[in-house]
C-alpha cells in the first residue's frame, strides 16, 4: 500500500484526515498509509499546500505525484526541485462555490441592487429599470474549468456570454475569443467582466490602464480570480474618472488587504475577503483519492499542471 504524506498546515490535518481516509477506502485503498511525518524516501504521494514546511522535494526519491490542495499553483509550479507530476485541485465543491458567487454578483450588478439596498432614504425613484439579461453582455476572462462553468451557468438567464482564453476553446452557445486580439475584442464588448485567469507572468496586469480604457463606459469588473490580474492604480483611476462604474474584488495582491488600502474606502469598490470559493474537504479528498488510485493502477493522472504555461 502507498504512503501518502499530508504536507499542509497542522490545523488542516484534523479537517482533512477523516475525509481522505473515507475517500481512499471508496477507491479501494483502505490500507493506504496516510501520515503527517515520514521518511522522505518512503513517500509515494504528497497531498500538498504550498505554504507547508516542505519546500525541497529532492529527498522524496520515491515520489510519484504531488497533489495540490489549492486550485492555484503559482507558489509551487516554479520550484526547481519538483520534477514529478503536479496536479492542481479541481473539485465540484470548489466549482459550485465559484459559480454561485459569480452568478450572484453578476445578477447583483445587472439588476442594480446596490442602489436600492443602500438607498433607503425615503425617496421613491421609479422609472429606472435594468435591461433584460438578453441585452447585457458578460465576458468571462479565463476559460478553464471554472470559467466554463460560470459561463454555462449564466447562459440560462439569457445573458450574451463571451469567453476568452489564451488558446482557442469552444463552449456551445458562448462566443469565444483567444489571443491578444481576442482579449481586446471581449473587453470592448463586456458590460460586466468576470476575471478567472490564473496568476502567471503572462496574466499580470491583464487589466491595465490601456485595456480598462477599451471597456464600455459604465462597465463593471468582478474579480474572484487572482489579485495581480488588475493594475490597482489603473483601476482606481478608471473608477474615479467614471469610466468603470464598479469593481467587486475578492482577491488582492496582498492578503489580508491592508486596512489603509484605498479599495476599502472607495464608494465604487466592493471588497470581499477571498471567499468566492474554497476547497471543500469532502469533494477535494475524493479527487485526491482518485488520482492516487490512478497512480497505483498506472493510469494517467487528472488535472496535471503544464509547467510551461504555469497552470
Amino acid at each position: 500500500m502507498p504512503t501518502i504524506l499530508f504536507a499542509a498546515r497542522p490545523e488542516r490535518w484534523n479537517i482533512y484526515a477523516p475525509h481522505l481516509r473515507a475517500a481512499l477506502a471508496e477507491v479501494g485503498l483502505p490500507d493506504a498509509r496516510l501520515v503527517t511525518e515520514a521518511d522522505p524516501q518512503d513517500v509515494d504521494y504528497m497531498v500538498y499546500a504550498p505554504n507547508s514546511k516542505v519546500q525541497d522535494f529532492t529527498p522524496f526519491t520515491r515520489l510519484k505525484a504531488v497533489l495540490n490542495l489549492w486550485a492555484g499553483v503559482e507558489d509551487v509550479v516554479g520550484n526547481a526541485t519538483l520534477t514529478v507530476p503536479l496536479a492542481r485541485m479541481v473539485d465540484d465543491g470548489m466549482t459550485n462555490g465559484m459559480v454561485e458567487w459569480c452568478v450572484g454578483h453578476v445578477l447583483r450588478h445587472h439588476l442594480g441592487m446596490d442602489a436600492h439596498i443602500h438607498g433607503q432614504d425615503g425617496i421613491w425613484r421609479s422609472g429606472k429599470v435594468p435591461p433584460l439579461a438578453r441585452d447585457r453582455r458578460v465576458g468571462v476572462l479565463g476559460f478553464g474549468a471554472l470559467g466554463r462553468a460560470v459561463a454555462t451557468a449564466l447562459m440560462p438567464f439569457g445573458f450574451q456570454v463571451s469567453g476568452w482564453s489564451r488558446s482557442p476553446k469552444e463552449v456551445a452557445g458562448v462566443t469565444t475569443h483567444h489571443g491578444a486580439a481576442g482579449l481586446s475584442e471581449i473587453l470592448a464588448t463586456s458590460d460586466i467582466a468576470v476575471l478567472l485567469l490564473p496568476d502567471t507572468p503572462a496574466t499580470e496586469n491583464t487589466l491595465d490602464a490601456e485595456r480598462l480604457a477599451l471597456m464600455p463606459k459604465g462597465a463593471v469588473i468582478i474579480n474572484p480570480g487572482r489579485g495581480p490580474l488588475i493594475d490597482d492604480q489603473a483601476l482606481l483611476d478608471a473608477l474615479d474618472a467614471g469610466h468603470i462604474a464598479h469593481a467587486t474584488l475578492d482577491v488582492f495582491r496582498e492578503e489580508p488587504l491592508p486596512p489603509d488600502h484605498p479599495f476599502w474606502a472607495h464608494p465604487a469598490v466592493t471588497v470581499t475577503p477571498h471567499i468566492a470559493s474554497e476547497t471543500r474537504p469532502s469533494s477535494a479528498s475524493r479527487m485526491i483519492a482518485e488520482n492516487i488510485r490512478r497512480g497505483e493502477a498506472g493510469e494517467p493522472f487528472l488535472h496535471l499542471v503544464d509547467r510551461d504555461l504555469g497552470y
